[in-house]
């Protein structure tokens, strides 16, 4: 347990340390380019990447006692001894990973911690460790229980999860070009960045944790287009350089709405449904984002 904090310590720092000579690197670039870089984004990460270390000291976790009753009533007992093994492991955790990725788009309650890690306005390598305070008590590592179910101990599915995100952390960046071939299986920059982006052609896609072949199975794989550049962060930028604003805005949010819900049947509504869903239909889901700008380019075809 001392070497396992001790390396996490020493991977923590790495990537922290990477992410600053980014910054660094691209502050210069902006300097000559007679711009003014945001340090406000690095903060923000930075504030909670700090957030979660001292959190993660209170033992606050919906998916704790998930895990011990998964792995009480387990089917197998499954030893990782063997590459077959590892395998099926990546291929599994991979798998709940989509499905937790997709649900933290599509389920507002998940989306309500998810969002802070979609609040940079710049895609850069500190954006990787913006996560958001409010992961553990909404108990989104469940979607990783089926695999302790199957006889995984649960310690091994937590590191295999820490291993994925690890992968992601190269993800983040707007320098690195599209990688060839290894679009069509891995999660790459390229793929990341439609991810990241606000645009309306790309909401809500690129799920994949390392790889992108569960997005191209259950499509939901988009590509980078050169005619489309990502323009990054939420769909209605936030701008705040608080990082009490960043984390809870979407609570808030969350919360009035609940509130001025006027039924139980709406409440909930608003808790399960993707976010901008409202009773009447008028909200701005990725759906209706879409079908509005359908139309918009019809009538400016139209208007030819």
């Amino acid at each position: 347990m001392h070497n396992l904090g001790k390396l996490t310590l020493y991977v923590t720092a790495f990537v922290v340390t990477i992410s600053l000579l980014e910054a660094f690197f691209l502050a210069r670039k902006a300097k000559r380019q007679g711009k003014d870089y945001p340090w406000h984004e690095v903060t923000l990460s930075l504030a909670d990447l700090a957030g979660r270390k001292l959190l993660a000291l209170l033992p606050l976790s919906l998916a704790a006692p998930v895990f011990a009753f998964a792995w009480q009533h387990r089917l197998f007992t499954v030893e990782i001894d063997s590459a077959l093994a590892v395998l099926l492991l990546f291929l599994g955790q991979e798998f709940c990973y989509y499905w937790y990725h997709r649900a933290s788009h599509r389920i507002r309650f998940f989306w309500a911690t998810h969002a802070v890690h979609h609040s940079p306005n710049e895609l850069t390598l500190g954006t990787a460790y913006r996560l958001g305070w409010t992961g553990k008590i909404t108990g989104t590592a469940i979607f990783f229980a089926p695999l302790v179910f199957l006889g995984v101990r649960p310690e091994v599915v937590l590191a295999t999860v820490s291993l994925n995100l690890l992968y992601q952390f190269w993800l983040h960046t707007t320098w690195i070009p599209r990688l060839g071939w290894l679009e069509y299986v891995f999660n790459t920059p390229s793929a990341h960045r439609v991810h990241h982006a606000s645009n309306i052609d790309y909401l809500d896609a690129n799920f994949g944790g390392v790889l992108v072949i569960f997005d191209r199975l259950f499509g939901t794989y988009v590509e980078e287009r050169e005619e489309e550049p990502c323009r990054y962060g939420l769909v209605h930028p936030t701008t705040t350089h608080n990082p009490l604003v960043n984390q809870f805005e979407h609570w808030v949010g969350l919360g009035q709405d609940m509130a001025n819900a006027g039924s139980v049947r709406n409440a909930m509504g608003y808790l399960v449904m993707p976010p901008g869903w409202t009773p009447d239909g008028s909200g701005e889901t990725t759906e209706g984002l879409r079908l509005q700008a359908q139309a918009e380019r019809a009538v400016a075809v139209e208007a030819r």
